[in-house]
């Protein structure tokens, strides 16, 4: 799903970003221009951070389980 109309940048491009080391809104705005024009795209950028954030705090980072990482 697009998430940033401005700058065509989709939730998966943007999780794909987390997953590669970016940790901040500044550091994605830097790699995908989220932000950067309207900034409308701003809250569901957050929360697609702090979701890849909450995810790391339970030790899963996005498996389902750690099998899954085998």
């Amino acid at each position: 799903m697009i998430v940033c109309v401005c700058r065509a940048v989709s939730d998966r491009q943007i999780r794909s970003s987390v997953r590669d080391g970016a940790q901040t809104m500044s550091q994605l705005r830097a790699e995908l221009g989220v932000t950067a024009c309207c900034g409308k795209c701003g809250p569901r950028v957050r929360e697609l951070l702090d979701e890849h954030r909450a995810g790391e705090a339970r030790g899963v980072a996005g498996l389902a389980c750690a099998c899954a990482a085998a």
